[in-house]
């Protein structure tokens, strides 16, 4: 239990303040580039995809909100859309966004997949704000989410940004905890177009990357299933990800 622990979790948001990073939401990123703020330096923008354990989101929540952090925290519906633990984690001061996989769901009809998305848009409207989207990677699936957005508009269904298309292509360093490594070999589509991979791979190699590189904007992405508090939870999630990582080979190689 050396690495993938909320306390390790801990360490690495202690780096990033540390380091001097400014750390904010999608949408606080995404507004502050609205406004022409270009040159803001030491900027992290915190994400999390909340595909499983709903309570593990709560207590990284409750985590940052004491280290005086705001991140964003996208639900899968239905699968993760527990009214009562999104409306704690938002009221923690941290944005609550729509982690949408409709296009896999409908089989990669679009006009499908659209009815979808305003369905579930809506029912987690209905029980808080939802200013930013970002896709489910659906790694079973041979459909991008993404490409939904090749037919339609999502700024016509009131969202500000997409987590990928919105920040992919400005100069961030994107790293993600994607198959249990920060290094991004384990990522179907969790991938950020123009922001090359960097070679690192346990938590420990990310903070004294995150320490020497320099960098002025990075971009994380936590999935906070995979952070345990527990030896028997951490056992669970690693075989978790030792199943899923054989899937995705596998799938990679039939394709």
């Amino acid at each position: 239990m050396r690495d993938f622990t909320l306390e390790k979790y801990q360490e690495l948001c202690e780096t990033l303040l540390g380091c001097g990073y400014a750390i904010l939401t999608v949408r606080d990123y995404l507004q502050q580039r609205e406004n022409g703020q270009e040159n803001v330096p030491k900027t992290a923008i915190l994400r999390h995809d909340v595909d499983r354990k709903p309570e593990n989101a709560l207590r990284m929540a409750r985590l940052e909100n004491e280290m005086g952090i705001c991140s964003t925290y996208y639900f899968r519906y239905p699968y993760t859309f527990k009214p009562e633990i999104i409306r704690k984690i938002r009221d923690f001061g941290h944005e609550i966004g729509y982690h949408y996989e409709v296009l896999a769901k409908a089989k990669g009809d679009p006009e499908i997949a659209i009815r979808f998305f305003e369905q579930e848009l809506k029912a987690m409207r209905d029980i808080c704000e939802i200013n930013t989207i970002c896709m489910h990677g659906s790694p079973l699936s041979s459909y991008d989410n993404r490409d939904l957005w090749k037919e339609y508009d999502f700024r016509n269904y009131g969202v500000e940004g997409e987590a990928y298309l919105s920040i992919g292509g400005r100069d961030v360093r994107y790293l993600t905890d994607t198959g249990r490594s920060w290094s991004g070999k384990r990522s179907v589509r969790d991938i950020m177009p123009g922001s090359g991979r960097v070679n690192v791979k346990t938590t420990d190699d990310l903070v004294a990357w995150i320490e020497s590189s320099g960098i002025e904007e990075l971009y994380l992405t936590v999935h906070p299933e995979r952070w345990a508090v527990s030896a028997g939870d951490w056992a669970i999630s690693y075989m978790k990800d030792v199943v899923m990582n054989t899937g995705k080979n596998i799938i990679v190689a039939m394709r």
